[in-house]
């Protein structure tokens, strides 16, 4: 059978001259105008709905996962399928059912990545500590609410949070957990939002409620006293740092350096590695290991393997014989993840504002959080009372004459009028004739009533200590108080991280485990450097150098010594020879603009060689002044200064000086002056313009300066001069004295 063709509608002609008159017409709009109807709403949706954690101490995503849990009944009940969950919690959350997976498993007691895990679960999940250790698909593993959880859900059903509807308006879901506990510093929480992030550090439960106590008992509470440290769950150590802490504490930011927990097994040979920091995992420490080793920074290790067992975490460091394993470890603190940051930021959303806070105002505002809940929980206990009075309360008055309310609703003859003839037999009210109606024939009898009234005097006992609740904010506190001891004596735990105070062998610099030895210098006017070993410079023949290149600077040194490259930009970059691997005459050597990253049009005009930062380096300038600045200005652990020398004048030359001595300067008007350094009166500040030596007239520079020996500063005793600034004599040749050129 042959296939009829179908052919697209046309479009009306009114529509298609419409289309055709607009196609290719731009319309301009402010750029400002078009990020805020186009890109603020999707960075607040993802700074307000999805990055950062709310007051709770949960993002949506957990609140979503968390509450579906609860509500299909799996805070007391058997594991069900991870899988069941994950399509349940779609109802709530519009993401994918692995997005919601893998935040599952993070919230997993397998996981290793909460301190108080909310999911009790079974099966892999993986583990926090390792990047390639995978977890199993979700209709393999089971789970359910861990007993923490209790502390989350006891209340939610009392009005103590407000229910917003879902994405699809089909179902309510809470905008807040009424957790029973601070669990918003309980357990760690990192979030990437738009222009902001949040990386919250977990404490020890125990500790947490108690700083909490203190803080309602006495707002000026010194924290650190009952908080000493964030206790992560991987454990480790946390190197004690006061001033850090307390910056921490005080403004939500800050960085803690963790540090891992080893032993040395002197029979096996190895280091073994029990725990790491939280911010690290096993492959980014071996990968590390595995690097230096290659590129020969770590000879005293041998191997690193993965015994990771159903005991937990362990790490083993083959080392080689006689190795000194305390400074091994140091080394490995300093190059490898073995020792790391936790980069703190406490951004949290308060109000649907995000909020970088303290310790102290975080717990402020959770301690205002955790009063309205229990405002809206006492008050809805005490409506659900009065409630139940007023029921009793109609029940008493009947109970006088049990044959009338019978004989009323025998005597009724249709059922619309039962509560009607009860309201105007006894003064009973609506609600009070309709509990009267709906009792059972059998209860109506004086023993079933005089009990149920037995609850009016206690009612009203809790009525009135209720309505007292309400009208006393200590009360409310001493409620707080009282859930936050219990919840810390239930769920609380010993640290996992210890506090590790700093000795004076973790103060020392690091050595540097290049061998040392005599080297050779030199550089190139075109940035290329060697190092040449003596035994090398003595074997090899002429330096090769690029067309036009000419080498500018050289002199001896020892490998370790310390490089220093200024260039025309003021600038200087520093660098250990070390660094450096030994060349040979017959090469070009190394390029130091790209080695060192020099900016565009970058040139080197001087280096310098020291050990010890000793001496002092001469600055002359074309307009004849001269900086003299200690070396010793340069020595800071920085790997690039800028404003290394006055860039106000054009530099001649750069000139190192270990003492005191003469140095013959000479002009382009063909004068020459000797001068003796002492003159020049030290500067302290590496941007000195430095002083007048030469006086110079209009368009005349200085175009040389050379450092002569004592016997040819003996000949050229006629330029010396003894104050300063000088014209200087002319120059009788351009080779005069012969023993030094003045040109």
């Amino acid at each position: 059978m042959a296939k009829k063709k179908i052919f697209p509608k046309a479009r009306p002609k009114p529509m298609l001259d419409a289309w055709f008159e607009n196609a290719g017409i731009t319309q301009e709009e402010e750029i400002t105008d078009t990020l805020e109807k186009n890109y603020l709403p999707y960075a607040m949706s993802v700074i307000i709905s999805r990055a950062l954690p709310e007051i709770d101490g949960f993002k949506p995503s957990h609140r979503k996962l968390l509450y579906t849990m609860y509500k299909m009944g799996l805070l007391n009940s058997q594991r069900t399928k991870s899988a069941n969950v994950v399509g349940q919690t779609m109802r709530l959350n519009p993401h994918g059912d692995q997005a919601i997976y893998e935040t599952m498993v993070r919230l997993t007691r397998a996981n290793e990545c909460l301190l108080h895990p909310y999911v009790d679960s079974k099966g892999n999940f993986g583990k926090h500590y390792s990047r390639d250790m995978a977890f199993a698909a979700s209709r393999y593993t089971e789970v359910k609410l861990a007993p923490i959880c209790e502390a989350l859900f006891s209340e939610i059903d009392k009005e103590t949070v407000d229910f917003i509807p879902n994405y699809d308006n089909t179902m309510l879901e809470p905008s807040l957990l009424p957790s029973t506990f601070p669990s918003i510093l309980v357990n760690a929480n990192m979030g990437i939002a738009v222009s902001m992030a949040s990386n919250i550090c977990p404490f020890n439960l125990a500790e947490l409620c108690e700083t909490c106590i203190a803080l309602m008992n006495n707002p000026e509470h010194d924290i650190l006293s009952t908080l000493p440290s964030p206790d992560f769950p991987s454990g480790a150590y946390l190197l004690y740092d006061e001033t850090e802490l307390r910056k921490v504490y005080d403004t939500g930011r800050g960085s803690l350096k963790l540090r891992a927990k080893w032993h040395y097994d002197k029979n096996a040979g190895c280091i073994e590695i029990t725990e790491i920091p939280y911010t690290t995992t096993l492959e980014a420490i071996k990968d590390k290991i595995t690097e230096l080793s290659k590129a020969g920074k770590l000879r005293e290790v041998s191997y690193a393997r993965d015994e990771i067992d159903v005991n937990g975490f362990r790490l083993a460091i083959d080392v080689k014989r006689n190795t000194d394993v305390e400074k091994l470890m140091q080394k490995l603190f300093r190059l490898t993840p073995l020792q790391d940051s936790f980069g703190c930021n406490f951004n949290i959303l308060i109000g649907n504002t995000p909020r970088v806070m303290g310790i102290r105002e975080i717990l402020t505002e959770w301690i205002a959080f955790r009063q309205d809940c229990v405002k809206r929980r006492v008050a809805f206990d005490l409506n659900k009372k009065k409630d139940r009075l007023h029921l009793l309360l109609g029940l008493q008055k009947i109970l006088l004459d049990l044959d009338k309310a019978i004989r009323i609703i025998r005597e009724t003859s249709k059922e619309s009028l039962v509560i009607e003839n009860l309201i105007a037999g006894f003064g009973l009210d609506v609600i009070q004739a309709e509990h009267v109606a709906e009792i059972k024939l059998r209860h109506l009898n004086r023993e079933y009533i005089l009990n149920r009234l037995k609850d009016i005097e206690n009612l009203r006992s809790d009525i009135a200590d209720m309505e007292n609740i309400l009208a006393n904010p200590g009360r409310i506190q001493q409620i707080i108080i009282k859930e936050l001891r219990e919840t810390a004596k239930k769920y609380g735990q010993s640290r996992k991280t210890e506090i590790y105070m700093p000795t004076d062998a973790d103060e020392l610099p690091p050595e540097d485990d290049q061998p040392d030895y005599p080297v050779h210098f030199f550089l190139t006017k075109e940035g290329y450097f060697k190092k040449i070993t003596p035994l090398s410079l003595r074997m090899g023949g002429e330096q090769k150098l690029k067309e036009n290149d000419v080498m500018i600077y050289q002199t001896e040194g020892m490998n370790k010594a310390e490089l220093l490259f200024f260039t025309n930009k003021a600038q200087v970059y520093k660098i250990r020879a070390s660094v450096f691997d030994d060349c040979k005459a017959s090469l070009l050597g190394e390029y130091i603009p790209v080695k060192l990253g020099f900016e565009e049009e970058e040139k080197i005009i001087g280096m310098i060689a020291t050990s010890d930062y000793s001496g002092k380096l001469l600055f002359i300038f074309e307009n004849g002044k001269i900086s003299k600045i200690p070396l010793s200005a340069y020595k800071t652990n920085r790997k690039k200064l800028t404003t290394a020398f006055c860039d106000k004048f054009p530099i001649l030359q750069i000139i190192f000086l270990p003492e005191d001595t003469d140095i013959l300067l000479r002009s382009n008007a063909n004068k020459a002056i000797l001068v003796h350094t002492e003159l020049i009166s030290e500067k302290a500040t590496r941007s000195s313009q430095g002083i007048q030596v030469m006086t110079l007239r209009s368009r005349q520079k200085i175009i040389s300066a050379e450092i002569p020996d004592p016997e040819q500063s003996a000949v050229l005793s006629c330029y010396r001069v003894q104050n300063i600034p000088a014209i200087g004599r002319m120059a009788k040749t351009l080779d005069d004295a012969n023993q030094i050129a003045l040109i």
